[in-house]
């Protein structure tokens, strides 16, 4: 399924590649065929660090990390990752994936082709869940970075929820600003990168994958738990409190004076710096 207006396509690939512009190091392209579609990868950094996979949340892409890559491209060699059926130059017009069992295969998959025997992982948001996921199954993950997971530690937030469902529902660049303002105050998210998540409410996303919480008692890697201290997702005390209790090896932090959705690019430096540290 594509853009139902030509006007709609043109307008958030010119987002994209301006938000992709940012990024203040080289990347190259890169297009994984598989049995449900093609992912596309940009990867930089530091061509002998340590593999580290970035997924976005839920409606952002990969061009979401460009206030991040710099800093964590020193150490290692980073592949951010468009989210299959979601916005971004990843196309899903394979097989679909139904289920948790399909999402853990296409991402499998993506290590595969990436040739990556082991790696860090790092998710956002819906990205962290699938992460989260993944750490649990696979044995190549080496450390789990989770940014304001949702719906692993803790529930949705209900007043967030209210706002969230018409967006979602009925999709449009001006209702996505209007959220995306409420939720983080009206500051914390670039210009351009407010832009390209605006027009990613046109794009055709495939259904998305829910289900049940991934288990982080069975976790058996080195794991950091970052929330946002202004988050309106969820309660920040309980997903410290909950990561704490039920994660084996875990190091928890509380982000200052950023939203669920302003992260990873507001007051990106504290960010960069503690995934690096923890990186390390």
């Amino acid at each position: 399924m594509g853009f139902q207006n030509p006007q709609d396509a043109e307008d958030f690939f010119t987002a994209y590649d301006a938000a992709l512009a940012q990024w203040p190091i080289p990347f190259e392209a890169r297009d994984l065929a598989s049995a449900w579609g093609t992912t596309r990868v940009h990867t930089c950094g530091n061509a002998d660090g340590t593999p580290l996979v970035l997924l976005p949340g839920g409606g952002a892409t990969s061009a979401i990390w460009a206030a991040n890559v710099e800093k964590l491209g020193e150490t290692h060699r980073i592949h951010a990752v468009d989210l299959l059926g979601e916005a971004g130059r990843s196309v899903a017009d394979g097989e679909p994936i139904r289920d948790i069992d399909d999402l853990m295969s296409w991402l499998d998959d993506v290590f595969d082709q990436l040739g990556l025997e082991s790696a860090d992982l790092c998710g956002h948001s819906y990205g962290a869940w699938i992460a989260l996921h993944h750490a649990v199954r696979s044995p190549r993950v080496r450390r789990l970075a989770v940014l304001d997971p949702t719906d692993c530690f803790t529930g949705w937030n209900r007043k967030y929820l209210l706002r969230a469902v018409p967006m979602l529902l009925l999709p449009n660049p001006r209702r996505t600003r209007k959220f995306l303002r409420w939720e983080t105050g009206g500051s914390g998210i670039d210009a351009t990168q407010l832009g390209l998540l605006a027009r990613a409410a046109t794009f055709p996303r495939s259904k998305v994958i829910t289900g049940p919480k991934p288990d982080p008692t069975r976790l058996s890697v080195p794991t950091l738990v970052l929330a946002a201290e202004k988050s309106k997702a969820h309660d920040v005390n309980s997903l410290v409190a909950e990561a704490q209790r039920t994660v084996p090896d875990v190091r928890t932090e509380v982000l200052p004076d950023v939203s669920h959705h302003s992260i990873p690019g507001h007051r990106a430096e504290h960010l960069n710096d503690v995934l690096a540290d923890f990186l390390r």
